[in-house]
């Protein structure tokens, strides 16, 4: 099985993103899931500081948006092993 992407839109000195990246990484450990996590400052981009704003933690899996601001124990699971 090839790992799953994740990819989180973040910022420094967020805690939110911070705890959202540490529930990722934890779940995708309990699970076995190899991840290919991709952390992603939006405040390196212009464009992307515009699109996201305060809406961060953004994450995506396998591309496909899966949750803002918090990240759901249960439903990472689903999407991780689905």
């Amino acid at each position: 099985m090839s790992d799953v992407s994740v990819t989180v839109y973040t910022r420094e000195d967020c805690h939110l993103c911070a705890d959202a990246v540490d529930t990722i990484r934890r779940v995708a450990a309990d699970e076995g899931v190899g991840l290919d996590l991709d952390l992603v400052d939006v405040d390196t981009d212009p464009d992307l500081r515009d699109e996201y704003g305060e809406r961060v933690p953004y994450v995506l899996v396998d591309g496909r948006p899966a949750f803002k601001y918090h990240v759901d124990d249960a439903r990472l699971r689903e999407k991780l092993t689905g």
